[in-house]
């Protein structure tokens, strides 16, 4: 669940980022579309409240709430890193994230 939670931070981190146009030119070379940065937004945000539930299933909330924040804070300061040094990698480990968010969660 601890995974799940930090994945699924991660990749709503990485589209908020996106989001700006600053991080986008990064990546893409291009600046982002005003819908295409609305999506990437929304999309971002609505990860970022989707990663809440599985600290707070595998902690409870006196202590979930505050573990999802350093979750948070542990996503963040990867994907600062890596947009740092290494953007397109940074780009490729969301969809990645993503995908492997579930597995933590189904394997118990």
């Amino acid at each position: 669940m601890i995974l799940s939670s930090l994945c699924i931070a991660y990749a709503g981190l990485l589209a908020l980022a996106l989001a700006m146009d600053r991080h986008h030119e990064q990546v893409f070379a291009r600046r982002p579309s005003a819908r295409t940065s609305r999506l990437l937004g929304w999309a971002g945000w609505l990860a970022l409240a989707l990663s809440l539930p599985p600290a707070v299933m595998a902690w409870g909330w006196a202590i979930g709430i505050p573990a999802w924040l350093g979750l948070l804070t542990v996503a963040a300061a990867a994907l600062v890193l890596l947009l740092s040094h290494a953007p397109r990698a940074a780009l490729r480990l969301g969809p990645v994230a993503l995908v492997c968010a579930p597995f933590p969660t189904l394997l118990g």
